[in-house]
C-alpha cells in the first residue's frame, strides 16, 4: 500500500489513547486532523478500549484539550460490553464489576444489577485504578462459582503522560491465572466492536480505515474486520517492533501530524479532484 491509498478512504475508525492524546494532554495536530477529515468528507467514529469514562465525560475530556466532538461520534469498550451483555443476558442479571464509572454507568443503564457477592452470574473487567486484592479475590471466587468472565478490552498497558501504565488486560491476566478460565473479550482486537463501529458509520470494510497505535489491538482488529490499517508510532508501539511483528499495518506514520500531512497531499492530488469530478457529473446529469 502507498500513501495514494489514503485518498480512497471514505470512513475512519480513530483510536484515541496514543493517537489523539496521552492521558490529559492532546497530541500535537489531533484537532487539526479531525477538522481535515470533516473537510475531506471522511466520516469517522472515535473508538477507544478505555472503559473508565462515560460518553459525556469523554466529550468533556476532549473539549478541555481543544477537541470538539459529540457523544454520537464516540464508541467505547464500555458501551460495546454493555451492548454484548444485553444480547446474552436478561435485565436484572447479577454482575460483579471491576471497573470505573464509564462501564458502571453503561451496565446500570442497560438494566444489570451490580453485586459484591460471589453469586454473580457475570464478572466484567475494565480498567480499575482503585484495584485491590479484595476485588481480585471476590472476582476470582465468583468465576470459580460459575460466573462468566468478560473483559471490556485486553490492553495490558496504556499510554499516559508519564509513560505506559497497567491496563485492564493485566487484571484479566491475573484472574485467568487464578481461575484457569480464559475471558471473553469484547473490545479491540475483537471483530464485534469494529462491526459496531461500521454500523455507526453506515460503512463497509472496503471504504474504511482504522487509525491506531496498537499492533495487537488496532491493527490486528482492523485486519480481522477487513479494514485498511494505519499505525501511528505515538503510543504503545515502537518502530523496532514492526520488524518481526504480525500482523503488518498497511501504512505507518510517526504521529497524527505526519498522517495528516500525507493524507492532505494525497487528497489534494487525487481525492479532491475526484470529488470535484463527481459533483460536475452529477450537475451535468
Amino acid at each position: 500500500m502507498d500513501a495514494m491509498s489514503l485518498s480512497r478512504i471514505q470512513h475512519a475508525i480513530v483510536d484515541m489513547d496514543g493517537v489523539l492524546y496521552h492521558g490529559n494532554e492532546a497530541i500535537a495536530g489531533a484537532k487539526e486532523f479531525l477538522a481535515f477529515l470533516g473537510e475531506a468528507g471522511v466520516r469517522f467514529v472515535l473508538l477507544t478500549n478505555n472503559s473508565t469514562l462515560t460518553l459525556a465525560q469523554f466529550v468533556g475530556k476532549l473539549r478541555r484539550m481543544g477537541i470538539e466532538t459529540t457523544q454520537e461520534a464516540l464508541l467505547t469498550s464500555a458501551v460495546a460490553t454493555a451492548a454484548y451483555l444485553t444480547r446474552i443476558a436478561p435485565p436484572g442479571s447479577r454482575v460483579y464489576l471491576i471497573g470505573e464509572e464509564g462501564i458502571r454507568s453503561e451496565l446500570l443503564k442497560s438494566g444489570f444489577v451490580l453485586t459484591d457477592t460471589a453469586d454473580a452470574e457475570y464478572v466484567v473487567v475494565g480498567l480499575d485504578r482503585q484495584l485491590t486484592y479484595a476485588k481480585l479475590n471476590a472476582a476470582m471466587r465468583a468465576v470459580r462459582n460459575g460466573a462468566r468472565l468478560i473483559g471490556s478490552n485486553p490492553d495490558r498497558t496504556f499510554p499516559s503522560e508519564t509513560g505506559l501504565e497497567p491496563g485492564a488486560g493485566a487484571t484479566l491476566a491475573a484472574l485467568e491465572a487464578a481461575t484457569d478460565v480464559a475471558p471473553l473479550v469484547i473490545g479491540k482486537p475483537e471483530r464485534a466492536i469494529f462491526e459496531l463501529a461500521l454500523d455507526r458509520l453506515g460503512a463497509t470494510p472496503q471504504t474504511t480505515a482504522v487509525i491506531g497505535d496498537g499492533l495487537y489491538t488496532d491493527v490486528l482488529g482492523g485486519r480481522r474486520a477487513g479494514l485498511f490499517t494505519i499505525l501511528l508510532l505515538s503510543g504503545v508501539t515502537e518502530a523496532a517492533q514492526l520488524v518481526e511483528s504480525a500482523p503488518k499495518p498497511d501504512l505507518v506514520y510517526a504521529d497524527i501530524s505526519a498522517l495528516h500531512c500525507a493524507w492532505l497531499k494525497a487528497w489534494q492530488k487525487h481525492g479532491a479532484r475526484r470529488g470535484s469530478d463527481s459533483r460536475t457529473d452529477a450537475g451535468d446529469a
